[in-house]
């Protein structure tokens, strides 16, 4: 089994020594991910929009390994505010309405002051049929 490394193109993964995403086999590990919008360089300062953003970047992650969002089996979310998790928790839903992972929310500080949201998922990838 080979492991392959998958980069978003921010600067920080080479520098801080990780990747957006690892594949090993059937699963994806996608890196506690934020709202920056690495082709633009900017991140919103609305919480919901920094949310959506943040589910770009794992869905094109997911999409570069073969998955998508219905194979993730785990999430974190990780929000900055603890005032914020209506809203994030609403986005969430948006996205994982139906697939429901298994999951745990955190109120704690970003490394990034601009930095609200953070998630991390797990998905495993079905085989065909």
């Amino acid at each position: 089994m080979t492991r392959r490394l998958i980069s978003s193109g921010s600067e920080l993964e080479a520098r801080y020594g990780y990747s957006r995403a690892v594949v090993e086999g059937e699963w994806v590990f996608v890196a506690g991910t934020t709202g920056f919008d690495y082709a633009a360089g900017t991140i919103a300062s609305d919480v919901a929009e920094q949310t959506r953003q943040t589910f770009h970047n794992i869905q094109d992650a997911l999409a570069e390994a073969g998955a998508s969002l219905a194979d993730v089996v785990r999430a974190r979310y990780t929000v900055a505010d603890g005032a914020d998790w209506d809203t994030v928790g609403s986005v969430i839903g948006e996205h994982f309405a139906d697939t429901r992972p298994a999951a745990t929310a955190i109120i704690a500080a970003l490394i990034d002051p601009r930095m609200k949201v953070e998630i991390e998922v797990t998905a495993r990838m079905r085989k065909e049929n």
